[in-house]
Parts: C-alpha cells; structure tokens; sequence
C-alpha cells in the first residue's frame, strides 16, 4: 500500500467529515496558491543535493609552475641498466626484447611518429 493510501485511510479514521471537508478545502488552496503562508513540500533538494554546493578549496593557488619533469627514454634507461648489471631479469629481458622487436619492424611506426610530432 503506497504512503499516500495509508494518509487517506488515518485522516479518515482520525477526523469526522466536516474536518475532512476542511482539510480538502485548506489543500486546495495550497494548491491553487491562495495561501501564501503555507507552501507545498519542494523536493528539489532531495532530488539534487549537491545543487550548487560549491566550497573553496583550502590550498592556495600555485604561485610559480611546477618544475617539469624530465622525460626518459627508455633505451637510455635500458643502457645504463645493463652496464650497471650483467643482465635482464627474464621478466624485463621479455618485454625489452619484444619492444624492441615492435619498434624494429615497425609495429608502433604510426604511433612514434605521432607521438614524436
């Protein structure tokens, strides 16, 4: 049974019918605006409650840029990685060697060349 049936059925056993006609008569003029006083439930809030709830952020703004960070190449790293050790661990041997095979044959051609313009 919905909410509004239950209300119906407690107003009925609470109020006689002169007090129900009243209630009827106050509700509709609710409804029609007559009574300014007294305003429907607005359920926007509940709808959307984060409407317009904006906040400011503690921290305050970056007064100069972040230094930048330099870009590695991974053939550099892999160098000096292998001067350092005598070799790969299998894991890191596998995806060098398979990188270097891709780049090699051209597999990622299109996509080193957009990446390098």
């Amino acid at each position: 049974m919905k909410k509004t049936a239950r209300f119906v059925i407690w107003i009925c056993s609470k109020f006689t019918r002169e007090e129900i006609e009243e209630i009827v008569k106050g509700l509709l003029d609710v409804l029609a605006n007559r009574n300014p006083e007294v305003k429907p439930k607005d359920d926007f809030k509940e709808k959307q409650p984060h409407y317009r709830d904006f906040f400011v952020d503690p921290n305050p703004p970056l007064k100069a840029p972040l230094k930048p960070t330099p870009k590695l190449d991974w053939r550099k790293l892999l160098s000096a990685y292998e001067k350092k050790n005598d070799h790969l661990p299998p894991a890191l041997f596998l995806a060098f060697s398979f990188a270097k095979d891709l780049i090699y044959y051209g597999t990622f051609g299109s996509i080193v060349n957009f990446v390098s313009t």
